[in-house]
């Protein structure tokens, strides 16, 4: 199962509002920007607390609610020395979970994700004949949408600067063919089996239905064997499809996957632990990153 800080209980979906983590998060963004500017210089709590506008106790709170970290141990999960050492070892952990079919703890966050791919003709066709519905739900990192199919998670993305129309257009354009329905009581099961750790349990898998091309399911069913608290690069993922030279097909994949969080592509890294591009932001990936460090205990 996955463990947990033993300080830190999970957060409940429900306290992803008013002055809960989505809240925090927007602070927190905030302090990233910051620290990823300066954090060769390791700057202290007071500075942070300073450039954010808080008090240093409160930001040291806001963390340890958010995230459960402090400043400084959040600031050390989103440095490069920090990458570096998740990616120790990364080829030997996807050969482990491509040779044995890691479940339970080699799944992301220990969702319990089953997945099945939709036909490659509903692929092709855009969609057409398919109904998806979405809606707006809260999550540790800012407002979400979710895409349901008829058989499950189709995609996760979030929401920037209020902007839902985007939002809601960066998912129709991956399928322009689907009817798109708002439906929030549709989708609310979904997100709070993604984003809620208390309901993260074996006997109510979340089903995700991967909608691309061949070759991105299978670099998409890769990322999801990526166990929470480590990460790989694109080149390790190519070599284990196959293709030891499609690092740069494997990368514009990961670039197009349509369920983040769910299937971590956040946990792909440049070869020299870089966090390399990410398509609903870099300092959104930090947060995630350094987010997960809190669940595991990953750093001190």
């Amino acid at each position: 199962m996955l463990q947990m800080s033993s300080e830190i209980a999970p957060t409940p979906i429900a306290d992803l509002v008013s002055d809960g983590p989505v809240a925090d998060y927007e602070r927190v963004r905030k302090a990233l920007a910051f620290m990823t500017a300066r954090w060769r210089d390791q700057p202290s709590q007071e500075a942070i607390a300073e450039h954010v506008g808080v008090s240093p106790s409160h930001l040291h709170h806001i963390f340890r609610r958010w995230a459960g970290l402090t400043p400084k141990a959040f600031l050390q999960a989103v440095t490069l020395d920090h990458a570096r050492e998740l990616l120790r070892g990364s080829a030997s952990v996807l050969d482990t979970a491509l040779e044995v079919g890691l479940s339970g703890p080699g799944r992301l966050h220990d969702l319990f994700v089953t997945h099945e791919a939709m036909s490659p003709g509903e692929w092709k066709s855009g969609g057409e004949g398919v109904t998806l519905r979405y809606g707006f739900h809260p999550s540790p990192f800012g407002e979400s949408i979710v895409v349901a199919a008829p058989r499950g998670l189709a995609g996760l993305g979030f929401v920037d600067d209020g902007d839902r129309p985007a939002a809601l257009a960066d998912m129709r354009r991956r399928w322009p063919r689907a009817a798109f329905v708002e439906d929030e009581a549709a989708t609310a099961p979904l997100a709070l089996r993604a984003f809620d750790p208390a309901t993260w349990r074996a006997e109510t898998p979340l089903r995700v239905v991967l909608i691309g091309t061949d070759f991105e399911v299978r670099v998409w069913e890769t990322l999801l064997r990526i166990p929470l608290g480590r990460a790989t690069t694109y080149s390790d993922i190519a070599s284990h499809l196959g293709k030891p030279k499609a690092a740069r097909a494997v990368g514009a994949a990961v670039g197009r996957n349509p369920v983040s969080f769910v299937v971590p592509c956040h946990r792909v890294l440049g070869r020299s632990g870089a966090l390399t591009g990410y398509h609903w932001g870099i300092t959104r990936k930090q947060a995630i990153l350094g987010w997960e460090a809190g669940q595991t205990g990953a750093v001190s």
